[in-house]
This record gives structure tokens, C-alpha cells and sequence, in this order.
């Protein structure tokens, strides 16, 4: 009896040393050791490696308690807040922060746990995000210089976190979404349309004389062009004229019975025609001709 009760002791106080005295902490955690609530020692602290050279199975008094902190990146992710724009225009942001625990003895002193340090520090996010944001506008918030101010919001979240001792560090800001509150969507997608079609009619309107000052030019230049080609075909005929004249002037000068009768074959070719009545005196010279040649073929 006695044989079988001592293994059996042993067995359940090495199980309650196991349960009370031993801890394994996680590759992913840090343990923060505590006897009576003080502070004893911190287990797997982060210490900017990313490996954990101390995870595994450690011992602690069985009065001793363990508080275990994510030793990875965190995220929180607040409700949108309203903001204003440098020019008064309210706006919708989104954001989240990343941050990570490097100090799980003054986190833990200062919030205990994530739940507390969202609603502590949250008014601190969304005043980084009203103090960056409000100093530009809408569009430099939407497309303009997005990255730089959520540097400037993580700086200044971040700088806060050092002043106040939360043991954590900042180490993004990403503004998720930026849009315009319900209840002046609207109005302004309202004036936008306005402003381009505005945009338009003047590119219309600027197009339209752009285009009567083409077709204004090319009316010129064709008059232009008509004028110095109605004055080289002027040119061209009178000069071709002058050789006409010149031409029949020599052939005048070297027999004029023929230049006579070359003129008169001139005459009846281009004045005779199809089914044409010419009435002609028989004293003229071209009926003289055909008497003469009809006399000398007797």
C-alpha cells in the first residue's frame, strides 16, 4: 500500500510543479514575470531580432505570475474620423496604426492590456490625423503627397508614444480611405460636373475659333495662291500673245497672198460647223477663193 502511495505523491507533486512552476512561452510572445503584482523579469523581449534566442520552457515560483504581450507587429484599427481640410471641406478618414511592444513592463504598467490601449490611444491618432491633414486639401489627402503625410502622422503618433512612456513603438500609419461624408457628396460631385462641363464648353468655344482661324487662313492662302496663278497665266498669255504676233507678223512680211489665204482657211474652219447656214457675199474673199479654184480645175 504504502509502495504504491509514494510513486503516486510523487507523480502529483511533479505534476503541480509542472502546472504551478514551469511556463512555455511562445516564439511569438513575451512573458512578463510578476511575484505579488511587482515586476520580476521579462522573458523573449523584444529586442529588434526577430528571432527569439529565449522561447521555450521556463521555471517560476509557484506565487509567481505570468503576463504574456504579442511580440509581433499589431494593428489598430479606429472608426473613421471627421476631419476638415485646409479650406473647411469635412472629410472621412480611415486609417490604422502598426506598432509593436517594446517595453511589456511599461505597457503593461501603463494600459494592462490592448483593449485599454485603443481607447487611450486613439485620441491621440486622430488628433496626429486632424493637426496633418488639415493643413492641405481633399485632393492632396485623396492623390497628392498621401505618403508623406502618413509619414508625418506616424511621427508625430509615434513621438507621442515616447513623451507619455507606453513602451510601444509607431512604426506605420496607412490611411485606408478618404472619402467626402454622405451629406455633401453630393453638392460637390455636383460642382465638379459643373467645373467640367464649364471645362468643356471653353474647350469647345477655344476650339471653334481655332478652327475658323484655320479655315480664315486657308481661304487666304487659296485667294493668294489664285491671284499669283491668275497673274502667271496672264503673264503666260500675253507673253505667248507677243510670240503669236510676232509669229504672224514674220509670216506676213515673207509672202502676204498666203498669210491672207492662211488667215481666210482659219476663218471658214473655226466658222463653219454641223448643219450650219452661212449666207456670204459672192464679192468676199472667201467665195473668191472657191471661184478662182473652181476656174483653175477648168
Amino acid at each position: 500500500m504504502k509502495k504504491t502511495i509514494i510513486p503516486a505523491i510523487i507523480a502529483v507533486a511533479a505534476a503541480l510543479f509542472a502546472i504551478f512552476c514551469t511556463y512555455i512561452v511562445d516564439e511569438r510572445e513575451q512573458a512578463l514575470v510578476l511575484r505579488f503584482g511587482e515586476y520580476i523579469d521579462v522573458k523573449n523581449q523584444w529586442d529588434g531580432n526577430e528571432k527569439s534566442p529565449e522561447a521555450g520552457i521556463k521555471f517560476k515560483l509557484p506565487w509567481e505570475n505570468v503576463v504574456r504581450l504579442d511580440r509581433r507587429n499589431l494593428d489598430l484599427d479606429f472608426d473613421p474620423v471627421r476631419i476638415r481640410d485646409i479650406n473647411s471641406n469635412p472629410l472621412f478618414v480611415d486609417a490604422f496604426v502598426r506598432y509593436r511592444i517594446t517595453d511589456p513592463l511599461q505597457f503593461y504598467k501603463t494600459f494592462r492590456n490592448e483593449d485599454n490601449l485603443r481607447a487611450r490611444y486613439k485620441p491621440v491618432v486622430e488628433s496626429s490625423l486632424r493637426d496633418s491633414l488639415g493643413k492641405v486639401d481633399t485632393q492632396t489627402i485623396i492623390a497628392g503627397r498621401r505618403a508623406e503625410l502618413m509619414q508625418e502622422i506616424q511621427d508625430a503618433a509615434n513621438q507621442k508614444a515616447i513623451d507619455e512612456d507606453y513602451g510601444i513603438e509607431v512604426i506605420d500609419v496607412r490611411i485606408k480611405r478618404a472619402d467626402y461624408p454622405e451629406e455633401v457628396e453630393l453638392s460637390v460631385f455636383g460642382r465638379m460636373e459643373a467645373d467640367r462641363k464649364k471645362e468643356a464648353a471653353l474647350l469647345r468655344e477655344t476650339g471653334k475659333e481655332e478652327a475658323q482661324k484655320i479655315v480664315n487662313d486657308a481661304e487666304r492662302r487659296a485667294r493668294i495662291i489664285r491671284a499669283e496663278a491668275k497673274q502667271l497665266a496672264e503673264t503666260t498669255k500675253g507673253e505667248g500673245d507677243k510670240e503669236r504676233n510676232r509669229i504672224y507678223a514674220e509670216a506676213y512680211t515673207q509672202d502676204r497672198e498666203f498669210f491672207k489665204f492662211y488667215r481666210d482657211m482659219e476663218a471658214l474652219k473655226n466658222g463653219f460647223g454641223k448643219n450650219s447656214t452661212y449666207v456670204l457675199s459672192s464679192d468676199g474673199d472667201i467665195l473668191g477663193y472657191l471661184e478662182r479654184d473652181q476656174k483653175q480645175r477648168r
